[in-house]
């Protein structure tokens, strides 16, 4: 195996003065200052970008964390407020960039769709014509749902079950009528 190369560092003027501006610039002394003078500043940039305050506060609070994180780039302390408002800004876009894709992905309930109500009333009205039709005669059960719920004609039914079409029609007639007194006392 190879043995890497060592590392030497070499010290300039120039590096000296940028180690001591990034020593200075990312202290976390001179973040709680800049946080301390300009939370209010940034808070009200955040408001003309967002519209609850709520939302604001987190922009403004998770700016300051990434730009606690990241304090290794920001070698100028002077250039830290620019900094901040510029992760508010981008944290801000992508807020409303989340809600808009949020609203989009929202279903959106159709306009002749039944309420939770209606639906819990349907489920009981249901539940009464079931009973209601296992209490008929087993043919005018077997006309009425061949009928109605098979969405057959008179002339079908009457085939299907081997009876005339006079019959469909009076077993027809007296198992709606039954249905509808059953109906009436449970109501």
């Amino acid at each position: 195996m190879i043995a890497p190369w060592p590392v030497v560092r070499v010290k300039t003027a120039d590096s000296e003065d940028a180690d001591t501006a990034m020593a200075v610039g990312t202290t976390v002394d001179h973040l709680t200052e800049t946080y301390r003078a300009h939370y209010r500043s940034l808070l009200g940039l955040a408001a003309l970008l967002l519209d609850d305050t709520a939302s604001c506060e987190d922009v403004v609070q998770e700016a300051f964390i990434r730009v606690h994180s990241a304090r290794g780039r920001v070698r100028d302390p002077e250039k830290t407020l620019a900094y901040l408002r510029q992760t508010v800004v981008n944290l801000s876009r992508s807020a409303l960039r989340r809600r808009i894709i949020g609203l989009k992905l929202l279903s959106k309930p159709m306009p002749d769709m039944a309420s939770a109500e209606e639906g819990a009333y349907e489920i009981l009205e249901r539940d009464q014509l079931k009973a209601a039709m296992r209490a008929l005669q087993r043919r005018q059960r077997e006309v009425l749902v061949l009928r109605y719920f098979a969405d057959m004609t008179e002339a079908q039914v009457a085939e299907a079950l081997g009876i005339s079409l006079g019959s469909v029609k009076a077993y027809g007639s007296r198992g709606i009528a039954a249905l509808r007194v059953a109906m009436e006392a449970t109501a």
